[in-house]
């Protein structure tokens, strides 16, 4: 336990931001698993509808700092991938 004022308060805005961050990457964790799950059953409109959400969560990741640019751009790309190659 910090005993100077100013180490107090970093301890506690370091635990607060990293909630903050635990949050938010578990939401981008889930907004992506629902697109693999719309993929895996092969609902082309899920799938899509869920395809766009799940894109601009990871954008917004990545404009955060939460996620470096090139794992949200491997993230997008591998999305798009998984898309595009549903059957019609």
């Amino acid at each position: 336990m910090p005993n100077i004022k100013s180490s107090a308060k970093r301890d506690q805005i370091g635990k607060m931001r990293y909630a903050q961050n635990k949050a938010q990457k578990t939401a981008l964790k889930t907004k992506i698993k629902k697109f693999d799950a719309a993929v895996a059953q092969g609902d082309k409109v899920a799938a899509a509808g869920s395809y766009k959400v799940a894109v601009k969560a990871v954008d917004q990741a990545a404009a955060k700092g939460l996620l470096h640019k090139n794992n949200a751009a491997h993230k997008k790309s591998r999305m798009t991938v998984a898309l595009s190659n549903m059957a019609d």
